[in-house]
């Protein structure tokens, strides 16, 4: 572990929506680092037909309340980029497929048999 970046959390939550993980910094022997910022790190699970699906993200506060506050809207965008990045990699693997080209199914195998058919990488 690096005890210059060391930090003590705590966690709260409303046990419905999700978990708010406030990250004091802290010295090597404890005490509070006031030379480096508190973090406010939003959680939340949502629910999607292939299952639950975590997501985590940064909330731009200094108290815990403006955390609170700003848990809504730092979760829908979140939530927004999570299924743009899903989107994304469903293009990928859809445009990912190898079709060989006409003929070079016939080349492989004995008879004209064997080979050809779609490739995954």
């Amino acid at each position: 572990m690096d005890a210059a970046t060391l930090y003590r959390e705590d966690v709260f939550t409303d046990q419905r929506v999700g978990t708010i993980r406030r990250m004091t910094p802290v010295l090597s022997n404890g005490s509070d680092d006031t030379a480096r910022a508190v973090l406010y790190i939003g959680q939340a699970t949502v629910m999607t037909p292939m299952g639950s699906l975590p997501l985590s993200f940064e909330l731009e506060a200094t108290t815990l309340a403006e955390a609170v506050s700003r848990f809504g809207p730092a979760a829908q965008l979140a939530i927004e980029e999570a299924a743009r990045e899903l989107q994304e990699m469903r293009r990928q693997a859809a445009s990912s497929i190898v079709i060989p080209e006409t003929g070079a199914a016939g080349l492989k195998g004995m008879g004209g048999k064997g080979g050809g058919g779609i490739q995954l990488p």
